[in-house]
């Protein structure tokens, strides 16, 4: 039925639980997963009292921090693919510096998903957690036509 399925994965539990429901889908399917890290991107603090040589400076440091977060993040993340590999999921990564709803929608194009496994954190309790999502999870539900299956993992 799903031929690719997108789990957005920010390393944490709730991107665990999300991977263990892909992974269930994907046996029972023959589904390929695409396990996708999205480091959220330091932003540039407001650089207009510094020289041009001190903005410059400043920003390939940030460009840099950016790029090692991301390198530090793969083989986290490859500990997972591994899993995947060993049940007999066919599986790939992608570690990427970015906005997460802005990566995750360029990634359910580009990969042909035709169904995203992730998480969301209930912060509220009652009728309001029910109306409320977080602004990661808000847009892509909004913006998207591709099937969701969104896990609330509580807290």
């Amino acid at each position: 039925m799903y031929k690719t399925i997108l789990v957005p994965h920010a390393g944490t539990g709730g991107g665990d639980i999300a991977l263990d429901h892909a992974m269930f889908i994907a046996e029972s399917s023959s589904s390929d997963i695409v396990l996708l890290h999205v480091v959220e991107e330091i932003q540039h603090p407001p650089s207009f009292a510094l020289s041009s040589s001190e903005r410059e400076r400043l920003f390939k440091d940030i460009k840099t921090a950016n790029e090692e977060i991301r390198k530090e993040m793969i083989p986290e993340m490859e500990k997972r693919i591994q899993i995947c590999k060993e049940n007999g999921i066919n599986a790939r990564l992608k570690v990427v510096i970015g906005s997460a709803s802005e990566e995750i929608l360029q990634a359910i194009k580009k990969e042909n998903a035709d169904l995203v496994v992730m998480a969301k954190r209930r912060k509220l309790k009652g009728l309001k957690s029910l109306l409320t999502l977080g602004s990661v999870s808000r847009k892509i539900v909004e913006s998207t036509a591709c099937p969701i299956l969104l896990l609330d993992i509580g807290k």
